[in-house]
């Protein structure tokens, strides 16, 4: 058996162990990552971080991204699995299409086509904005500090939402219909049905997925601030693993980057931890 999972174990021990002890090592020196001179500073990167505004901003702007994406694709997935699982929509195979798409597409895709809808001059957005008369709500969508980030978890939001409303319409799809129907015997309406019966039934699926939406999101916000908006305007959008990027790599701190590196995974660890003590029921069978 040992045999068997040696390659494996190897594998993990190369690539996840030994990365993650380096990142915390380097986490305690000062080097611009390329000098071969390394001063050991001990925790002085973690006690610069508290003083440091910008790392502040971008801590709070991926709390921001985390809690609003979050709460809006997850609700917006399981109101459109529920409407397409329960409903009888003729045109539910092509919506549900539709919606995947952006799965499958290039995160950096996504930023190039909502870059595009989102420009000032000629951009789909101001275009119908303008068309329906409402000149006055147009923005300078990635350009004003008050709604780039918004605008930013927008793309998130789109990116996202196809992939959990195929995921519970898995779930929701092996419930079966008979309770549906003993409840609806008994005058339950359509609203009081998702709350007693769709919901319990499917929850452990919604915890798992929740908490793995989460932790996805944090990627994702990088890889799209990185695209669109470069942490832009004056750092109005930027997030933490963006500014830990900037710091390794474009600033030469590789060891104050580390710094950021080991906070961003205190953070996960500790916001998983809590989703999973705060979302833990006993689990329902049928």
């Amino acid at each position: 058996m040992l045999a068997c999972l040696l390659p494996a174990l190897v594998l993990f021990a190369v690539f996840m162990v030994y990365p993650t002890v380096n990142v915390f090592r380097m986490s305690l020196y000062t080097w611009s990552g390329f000098s071969p001179d390394m001063k050991f500073v001990g925790l002085d990167n973690f006690r610069h971080l508290i003083d440091d505004e910008q790392f502040v901003r971008a801590f709070q702007n991926t709390v921001t991204l985390l809690v609003v994406v979050t709460a809006v694709t997850m609700g917006m997935g399981l109101f459109l699995a529920a409407i397409m699982t329960r409903q009888k929509l003729r045109s539910r195979n092509f919506l549900r299409f539709v919606l995947y798409i952006p799965n499958v597409l290039s995160v950096v895709v996504i930023a190039a086509v909502f870059s595009a809808i989102y420009d000032q001059n000629n951009g789909l957005l101001n275009s119908m904005l303008r068309l329906v008369s409402l000149d006055s709500w147009q923005q300078v969508w990635l350009g004003d500090q008050k709604v780039v980030l918004y605008s930013v978890g927008i793309a998130m939001v789109w990116q996202s939402l196809g992939y959990y409303m195929v995921l519970y319409m898995s779930s929701m799809s092996s419930i079966p219909e008979e309770l549906y129907e003993a409840s609806g015997l008994d005058g339950a309406s359509a609203t009081r049905q998702f709350f007693s019966i769709t919901m319990p039934l499917i929850w452990q699926n919604l915890r798992t997925s929740l908490t793995f939406f989460i932790m996805s999101a944090v990627n994702l916000s990088f890889v799209l601030v990185r695209a669109m908006t470069g942490g832009g305007p004056d750092s109005s959008s930027e997030v933490l693993l963006s500014y830990m990027y900037k710091q390794a790599y474009t600033n030469s701190s590789y060891g104050y980057g580390m710094a950021i590196g080991v906070v961003i995974f205190a953070f996960s660890f500790l916001v998983s931890l809590l989703m999973s003590r705060a979302t833990k029921r006993e689990p329902l069978q049928f």
